[in-house]
């Protein structure tokens, strides 16, 4: 997929121990600056731009939303994948109004469709220990389940690799499994190692990529399918080689060309920030497999000669 990252703010108040996308004197994009970016990518033919941020103080719907109007204003066919769920239930919180009331003003805003990022570990002895400030399990599972119910569709993800068990990244994919069998509104798993660098929770840990990191797209396959279709390899995070490989152990899709990617590296990925829709080709077809350029909602993009 064609697609630019922007991200909004790296000033954040949450305490997330893995987060290295954390500045107190950070920098604040203006719109125009956002206007700006989305004005980059609808020139690089993309169809999507994923907006996130860290936690402002005081950031209520009236922020978010102005995002979302100004973007649509500007460039009304280009699709809009924004805000987590916790940035969801920090727009709720600060604006005094429920989960749906902050969803169905995002959604008449502009919202296309929301990544299902702060989940981490859906187990609340880990979410305690690595980010005890951030929604819980229960929490993220309601934001999610109202978007789907609102006509947001979003993805889901797994931050794993870290002081998580086997037994809990297994109970972690079943919630996953027991949301989409009742609202059908994931539209691709997405496995996310954890990045160990310039964060508290690296200092302790153990990480090496390799078979590992297979294993877990292999499991997220047999363990979602036929509910979840579409498992997506993190080419920034595992690198090109990796996701090559990831291809031939139960997934089926590489994201999207990103343009910026911010949090990755500085938590230490070192993949990149782009990859052209030429180099995406190549690693799919340099494992024989036929190349498909989509949307976000995975219908066929007709690529421009």
């Amino acid at each position: 997929m064609v697609n630019r990252n922007i991200n909004f703010t790296n000033r954040c108040i949450g305490t997330c121990r893995f987060c290295a996308f954390k500045e107190q004197d950070g920098y604040i994009l203006s719109i125009p600056d956002i206007l700006g970016k989305t004005g980059e990518a609808a020139g690089n033919n993309a169809t999507e731009v994923c907006i996130q941020g860290g936690l402002l103080p005081g950031w209520d719907l009236t922020n978010y939303c102005g995002i979302l109007e100004s973007i649509k204003d500007g460039f009304p066919d280009m699709h809009i994948h924004a805000f987590s769920p916790m940035e969801v239930f920090h727009a709720a919180k600060n604006s005094d109004i429920s989960i749906k009331e902050v969803l169905s003003a995002l959604k008449k805003s502009g919202l296309g469709s929301m990544p299902g990022t702060a989940a981490e570990i859906l187990v609340d002895r880990v979410r305690m220990e690595i980010c005890p400030d951030k929604l819980n399990t229960d929490e993220w599972v309601d934001v999610v389940t109202t978007a789907h119910r609102t006509g947001i569709p979003t993805t889901a993800t797994i931050m794993y690799g870290h002081i998580e068990t086997s037994g809990e990244r297994i109970k972690h994919l079943f919630v996953i499994r027991d949301i989409q069998k009742k609202t059908g509104g994931f539209t691709e798993f997405v496995p996310l190692p954890f990045m160990p660098y310039n964060n508290k929770l690296g200092a302790g840990c153990d990480v090496s990529r390799g078979a590992d990191d297979l294993k877990l797209h292999a499991l997220a396959r047999v363990v979602l399918y036929p509910y979840i279709r579409n498992i997506q390899v993190s080419w920034v995070k595992l690198g090109k080689k990796m996701a090559q490989s990831a291809l031939e152990c139960g997934a089926n899709d590489l994201g999207g060309t990103l343009m910026e990617e911010k949090i990755s590296r500085s938590a230490g990925a070192t993949n990149g920030e782009y990859m052209s829709p030429q180099e995406f080709e190549e690693l799919i077809v340099g494992i024989n497999r036929v190349p498909r350029q989509r949307n976000t909602l995975y219908s066929t993009v007709k690529q421009k000669v």
